[in-house]
């Protein structure tokens, strides 16, 4: 709902692998990396190839991802095709589906599960929206990433007031930011 490439998850403003190798290749020595969003950059038939392609260039991958391909992102682990990860964490189970109209918290929890078994930096990250994700609700997002047993960041964002995004959401207000949401194990980070 709250995507901020709405263009891009709709098919518009679409780049062709090729043209954007051909631009990369021009950044040689010039750009440390690249990083691949989306929408959802790993429902591309192609993707691990076009890594492939991009990290013979000498580039750096970041991956922004929502967890809803771990096979996908399995295989760039053990191809070690990622340097970097950041990885949605869009809400609980039991919003999960009214929030981001999917069916794909299981796969989110196999990638994280993957992610935090591999070498690989990551982060895990949720933008909040006042009206989708309340504070009780935000303190059970953490407890339930140490319950997983998760370590490190957990970045959160604020959801953006007045920019074009998928769904139609109202205005959000910025109720988190007065507390230390941290944890023993896990620093929660607030990105302005």
């Amino acid at each position: 709902m709250y995507c901020y490439n709405p263009d891009i998850v709709l098919g518009k403003g679409r780049q062709d692998f090729k043209s954007v190798l051909d631009f990369l290749k021009t950044r040689t020595g010039l750009l440390d990396g690249v990083v691949l969003s989306g929408g959802e950059c790993t429902i591309h038939k192609s993707i691990i190839p076009f890594i492939e392609k991009i990290k013979a260039l000498g580039f750096l991958v970041k991956i922004d991802t929502n967890g809803s391909k771990p096979k996908v992102l399995k295989q760039l682990i053990e191809k070690n095709l990622m340097d970097y990860v950041a990885l949605d964490f869009k809400s609980l189970p039991t919003s999960f589906k009214s929030i981001t109209q999917s069916n794909v918290f299981a796969e989110f929890e196999e990638s994280l599960k993957l992610l935090m078994n591999s070498s690989i930096p990551f982060e895990v990250r949720t933008t909040l929206h006042s009206a989708l994700i309340s504070e009780s609700r935000f303190l059970k997002m953490i407890q339930y990433l140490e319950n997983k047993k998760y370590e490190g960041n957990y970045y959160v964002q604020y959801f953006m007031n007045n920019v074009p995004t998928i769904g139609q959401l109202g205005h959000s207000d910025k109720l988190l930011n007065t507390e230390n949401f941290s944890t023993s194990k896990i620093k929660v980070i607030f990105r302005e």
